[in-house]
């Protein structure tokens, strides 16, 4: 049987500010991205996501992101190696804290955002990362855009990596996502996403946005938690799964060949 790693980016509402359905999307997913107080999160979601997320033996992740509150950590910053670090650490420590209060752990680290997109393409951010996550826990998986520095980053550091694919995404031809600037950046249709996502586990291929298909490797799938298709995305995408007897599991049960 073919397993999967289903994953979605949550705790990201703030203050008084609610985005996503969190409560709702983590009852189908096995892991869960949670944003560390940067691009979105504060103490009080992080804790309650954490604690939620536990009580249904959904796996932990740090989302950290580019200090932007104001732009969801979408918009691109350039920072130096040295503070790419530093700001990886400091939200990793944040979410450990907050999972070890609630007798559990970090099980991996997924960037955000731009951070996440600018360190698939860019080699020396993705080491800075790699670098960062190995240094506060070297147990830690490293999630990256399949096929992209971020992955090889990892690899080079010695960490466990997985590579992700995105059920609500396009693709250009060079294995990169379409930038959300561009109109054909999401895929909206629920069946047409789905069906996508188990031609990348079961083909290893994807089709881009100009037709071709690249080949590409799944080991996690990400829906975003934050749009509005996301619940009934990962509804559906769990159906689906199950129906094709592939199983889900998070990186707490499964080791990743």
């Amino acid at each position: 049987m073919k397993t999967i790693d289903l994953n979605s980016d949550l705790g990201e509402s703030f203050g008084a500010y609610t985005i996503g359905n969190d409560k709702e999307v983590l009852q189908y997913i096995s892991s869960a991205n949670i944003a560390c107080g940067f691009h979105a999160g504060d103490h009080n979601v992080m804790m309650d996501t954490v604690r939620t997320a536990t009580s249904l033996d959904v796996g932990i992740g740090a989302h950290p992101g580019f200090p932007d509150l104001a732009g969801f950590g979408r918009r691109e910053m350039k920072l130096s190696p040295s503070e790419i670090y530093n700001l990886v650490v400091y939200q990793l420590g944040a979410i450990q804290a907050a999972a070890k209060a609630c007798g559990t752990s970090v099980q991996h680290v997924k960037p955000h955002g731009a951070l996440y997109n600018m360190a698939s393409k860019d080699a020396v951010m993705a080491e800075s990362i790699a670098a960062a996550v190995k240094a506060v826990d070297p147990k830690l998986v490293l999630f990256g855009l399949a096929g992209s520095e971020l992955v090889r980053a990892g690899e080079k550091a010695g960490l466990r990596v997985a590579q992700e694919v995105f059920a609500d995404r396009t693709y250009q031809p060079d294995g990169t996502l379409t930038p959300r600037s561009q109109a054909n950046a999401m895929v909206h249709d629920v069946n047409e996403a789905v069906d996508r996502v188990i031609t990348m586990i079961q083909e290893g291929k994807v089709t881009a946005v100009d037709g071709t298909d690249i080949a590409i490797q799944a080991d996690t799938i990400c829906v975003h938690g934050d749009e509005p298709e996301a619940l009934r995305f990962v509804q559906e995408l769990r159906k689906r799964l199950e129906t094709e007897q592939i199983d889900i599991r998070n990186f707490g049960v499964k080791q990743h060949e």
